[in-house]
């Protein structure tokens, strides 16, 4: 687990780090103005239902069933599983996204009612929505396929794809912004390139696995097929509730003043890196890990898979969202205070970075949890939950978002994350299927006085040391980050939070 957790952790850490240089670009040109917000609104609804049909809810039914099938039955009855589901997400997809651009004004109504009393920002929203969605089908088979490798042990393929994404995106807002009408135009046409190049990518690496699929097999409702389709549907909900707050997040800052959409944009996407390194990861390599084990009467191993998935989570997103926390300005004015993007932007922006990062553990810990269900075939556990995570997120966002505006509708999101995990954790472990082992108790207590530590050594030295933006803020924020992880690893060391040398063991193995 550690191998696939370090191959997906790494390619999507090089992702993450082109990811911030293209959000740099977007920053300086579009700034956190109408237009941003426009964009933001357009790439939001086709990553929505990436995250719910895609990688969510698709694979959180398909990566079970598809390694059940390849343990139990071979590769020729797995290939026909993958190649019967893109044959139907292909049929569905293609539908659902010519309604989508026949019917965008009604649906833009619904995803940002705040933009209607705004004519030309509403408009501009539409257009750009209609150039992105096509990415929906493209990204989708992505991801599907990208399931696929997954579930052979082929993680590198799918954890890299997301790289053009983010290259193409800046190379449109280049190339393309002269012969379009705005900036935000270049940026779509940028995204739905990328979802081309993204498809090709992965299929191209399932072939040299040597599993060439054909995505034209005729339409069929084999019993596997409507067993990931009834797993699918109460799935949608249970692998998408923060997808699903992320988008209320959305619908509440539409109503607010303008800028509102693109603080919470940017905040997102800072905190999207330590997620997404840690979070994606352990939850890509976990969910094939677990399927396997259980379905070969392993539970012990099983057990065992996921108080260590919890252990690397931890030792890596406690410090994470504490000096996320502690630095969120200095960050934002390092990667982002430039042209269209000025100070102010910064400081209402950094506001909600630190509510995003109060709830960094616990968006990485649903990750590791759902999977407990969704191995085992019970996707109606996690539905039930994230209904009524996603109610609760609703009713704190009109709470906060009167006093505290768009820091309340962060702040919202993540305390609904942690009533998810916890009520996750909760009845895994009421049902027998997960206990936190020995070595977890001993662990975390110091895992998290070290994190508090390294903060208190980060506030003093980013008031001693930093002097401000720009290139040389990005050169002093760099040398802070590096005296903290020497202050967290260090403590976790002595206090016995952390071997080292265990570690360095997995990584020389790795290698």
């Amino acid at each position: 687990m550690f191998r696939a957790i370090a191959t997906v952790g790494g390619w999507t850490m090089v992702s993450r780090i082109l990811g911030f240089l293209r959000d740099m670009l977007i920053a300086a040109k579009l700034g956190a103005g109408p237009m941003a917000d426009a964009f933001f609104v357009a790439l939001k609804l086709p990553n929505l239902f990436r995250r719910l049909f895609g990688e969510g809810a698709f694979n959180a039914a398909f990566v079970p069933a598809f390694a059940q099938m390849l343990t139990q039955r071979g590769p020729a009855a797995a290939q026909a599983l993958a190649e019967r589901m893109a044959t139907l997400m292909i049929l569905w997809l293609a539908l659902l996204m010519g309604l989508g651009l026949v019917f965008m004004p009604q649906l833009m109504q619904v995803l940002a009612p705040g933009f209607v009393e705004r004519p030309e920002k509403f408009a501009l929203a539409v257009e750009l929505t209609r150039i992105t969605f096509p990415y929906l089908l493209l990204i989708c088979l992505t991801a599907l396929v990208s399931g696929v490798l997954n579930a052979l042990g082929k993680f590198a393929a799918a954890a890299a794809a997301p790289i053009f994404f983010n290259l193409l995106s800046m190379i449109a807002l280049f190339a393309l912004a002269p012969f379009v009408a705005t900036p935000a135009h270049a940026l779509a046409w940028g995204v739905t390139l990328s979802g081309v190049v993204q498809l090709g990518f992965v299929w191209w690496a399932c072939a040299q696995a040597g599993m060439v699929l054909n995505p034209l097999r005729a339409p069929s409702l084999a019993p596997e097929v409507r067993q990931v389709l009834r797993r699918m549907g109460p799935g949608l909900i249970g692998a998408g509730v923060t997808q699903l707050n992320l988008a209320i997040d959305v619908i509440i800052a539409s109503f607010l003043p303008s800028g509102a959409v693109s603080y919470l944009y940017y905040a997102d996407r800072v905190s999207q890196l330590p997620l997404g390194v840690i979070g994606a990861a352990v939850a890509t390599a976990l969910l094939p890990l677990l399927a396997k084990q259980i379905h070969a009467g392993q539970p012990l191993s099983a057990h065992r898979s996921i108080n260590r998935a919890i252990e690397i989570s931890l030792i890596l997103a406690v410090p994470a969202a504490v000096a996320l926390a502690v630095l969120a300005l200095p960050i934002l004015a390092a990667l982002f205070q430039r042209g269209a993007f000025g100070p102010a932007e910064a400081l209402a922006t950094s506001h909600a970075l630190i509510a995003y990062a109060f709830g960094l553990p616990a968006f990485v810990l649903v990750k590791v949890f759902v999977p407990g269900f969704f191995a085992r075939g019970d996707t109606a556990t996690p539905v039930k939950i994230g209904m009524f995570c996603v109610a609760l997120n609703l009713v704190l966002n009109l709470i906060l978002m009167g006093p505290f505006l768009h820091v309340g509708v962060a702040l919202a999101t993540t305390l609904a994350a942690w009533a998810n995990a916890g009520l996750l954790a909760y009845l895994l472990h009421r049902r027998g299927k997960w206990v936190a082992d020995r070595r977890l108790r001993r662990i975390a207590p110091r895992l998290l006085g070290s994190a508090l530590a390294m903060g208190v050594v980060l506030a003093a030295l980013s008031w001693w040391l930093a002097p401000g933006a720009g290139l040389q803020g990005v050169g002093w924020l760099a040398l802070i980050c590096a005296l903290g992880g020497g202050t967290y690893f260090g403590l976790a060391q002595l206090s016995g939070g952390l071997d080292l040398r265990e570690l360095g063991r997995l990584i020389r193995r790795r290698r």
